[in-house]
Order: structure tokens, then sequence, then C-alpha cells
């Protein structure tokens, strides 16, 4: 069965004067998916998320959430939407779960439903147990208590900016397992510039650069644009190494009992083989490096 889109740009462009940093976007996001939309800083991304929210008006083209137009001012399409901000802000003096109520109240959640929806999700990203006020929350807390009351309204849409930017390595690694966990409940989109956390967990992702896409797709099918990567090969003997390396010309000597091919493909790799056969020499390991989405980033950046 085909996926519905929960999110939809069609050709849009936004200016600010004369800089224009959108330019002819278009991309749509499956639901149930984790989209990750990378770029470097600058590259636009924080004013695509709030032309999505009807923050920022579009000036060509049309961006639909659930299947509706999003209209700058009127933000109707907002009730499918959960955000994210970047530094999210809260009332110090309250608790995680007078926070949430405080949210789920506003936005008029039935006081019934409205308890165990706050005890899930204080559940759900890991602050069931944490009473005290939030002014005395670390940022990646701060962060995770953001998440819940995203959620609080179970949007169709997840929106995250660059959630995981200031956060320490087991911070991230916290947000990331998060929204791979909510991913059967929710779409999630979230920007970033931290490569590795996208290769964590996106299924999809749209790389902006000079206000276009300039690479998007599958994750799978991405990895797999860059095989090239060269491959390495590692002996048991540091004599191994430098007898084969005068013997196969182009190594890279990367510690003493390593060798690195670079963007070499498949098919040298055999040969390379081939030479370790008849030379009888036994190497302890031979791998291709798999395309990382790093290096394919800096080709893209750098064209």
């Amino acid at each position: 069965m085909h996926k519905m889109d929960i999110l939809t740009l069609s050709h849009v462009t936004k200016r600010f004067g004369s800089h224009k940093v959108i330019d002819d976007l278009s991309f749509s996001v499956p639901e149930n998916t984790i989209y990750g939309f990378i770029g470097e800083n600058g590259a636009g991304k924080t004013t695509t998320m709030k032309m999505i929210l009807g923050l920022y008006q579009v000036e060509d083209g049309v961006i639909q959430v659930n299947g509706e137009k999003v209209t700058y001012g009127q933000t109707n399409t907002n009730r499918f939407i959960g955000y994210l901000p970047d530094v999210p802000e809260f009332y110090g003096y309250m608790t995680p779960t007078e926070y949430l109520r405080l949210c789920g109240e506003i936005t008029g959640i039935p006081e019934k439903q409205l308890k165990s929806r706050t005890n899930e999700l204080l559940e759900l990203v890991g602050l069931e147990k944490a009473n005290k006020r939030i002014q005395g929350f670390s940022r990646g807390m701060k962060q995770r208590l953001g998440i819940a009351q995203a959620l609080l309204n179970k949007p169709k849409l997840l929106i995250c900016d660059e959630p995981t930017s200031a956060l320490d390595p087991i911070g991230r690694k916290e947000i990331i397992d998060i929204l791979q966990s909510v991913k059967n409940q929710t779409t999630v989109v979230f920007s970033t510039h931290i490569l590795s956390d996208v290769e964590r967990i996106c299924d999809e992702i749209g790389l902006l650069h000079n206000g276009k896409l300039a690479l998007h797709g599958n994750m799978n099918d991405i990895r797999k644009l860059r095989r090239r990567d060269g491959y390495e090969i590692e002996f048991y003997r540091e004599e191994d190494a430098r007898n084969f390396s005068e013997l196969y010309d182009g190594g890279i000597l990367i510690s003493k009992m390593q060798l690195l091919y670079k963007e070499r493909n498949e098919e040298d790799m055999l040969k390379a083989m081939k030479v370790l056969y008849e030379n009888n020499i036994h190497p302890q390991k031979i791998e291709m490096r798999e395309a990382t989405l790093e290096s394919l980033f800096m080709e893209v950046v750098k064209k």
C-alpha cells in the first residue's frame, strides 16, 4: 500500500531582500518516515521549517501538510504539527508534569486523557522520575521535554529544528533514540548539520545547498551512489604490508599493518587479491570502505 505524503513542498522560493535563500525547492515526506533535512549552517533549513509552520510567507510555490495548503498567518495546518525549536523555552518554576498539563489544558485535551497522555509521554522521553523544577534541567533534559510537549496532541508531523546540535554525544543519542521510537506514531522531519545522527536513523534525506536539494532520496540508495570509497587491506605482519605496497602501487599505509587504496572499485580489489595470492601473502582482512554521508556531503558541497 502506498504511503500518503504528510508533507509536500512544490517549487517553493523565498527571498530576503535580493538574496534567494530557497530556490525552487520541491520534496515530499511519506507518513511514518524519518526525514533528515541536512545542510550547512545558513543553508536555509530554519527558513524552510518556518514556511512549513506558516510563520514566513512563501514567495512562489505551495506547501501542503496532510493534504491541506499552508497559508501564511492563518496556520490552520499547524493542528497537524508538533514543533521542537532548536532552543525550547519553558516556565522554569514548573515541573515537567505541570508544564505538560498546562500545555494540554491550553490546547483543550480532556482532563482524563491528559493525565494518561502526560504520564505516557514523560515515560517515552525518560523523564517520568524527574519531578524537580525545569530550571534545574540540563540542556538534554529540556530537549526531551520539548519532544514530549511537541507530541502532546498526537501530531501527524513532528518538526525538529537542530534537536541535537548543542548536546554531548550521550544527550544526542537519547534524542535520536526517542525520534526512532515515535516513528510508528508520527512522521518526523528533523533538520541538522550533524551527519552521524542522520546516518543512524533516517529513512530519507534531503541535502539543502544553495537553496536547492543537491541530493535527496532513500538513505540506502544514497549510500549506493558512491561505493567507490576504496578498500583497505590489513595484514598480520608489518613486513607483509610493506612488501605488498611495493608490489601493488597506489596504497597508503594508514597504520603499520594497514593499507588503504582510495577511490578504487571492487574490480580493483579483486586484482589486489590475485597479487596477494600469487605472492603467497596472507592478509588478515580485505574490505571495501562504505561511502559515508560525510564523503557524499563534501562531494556535493565542493561542486
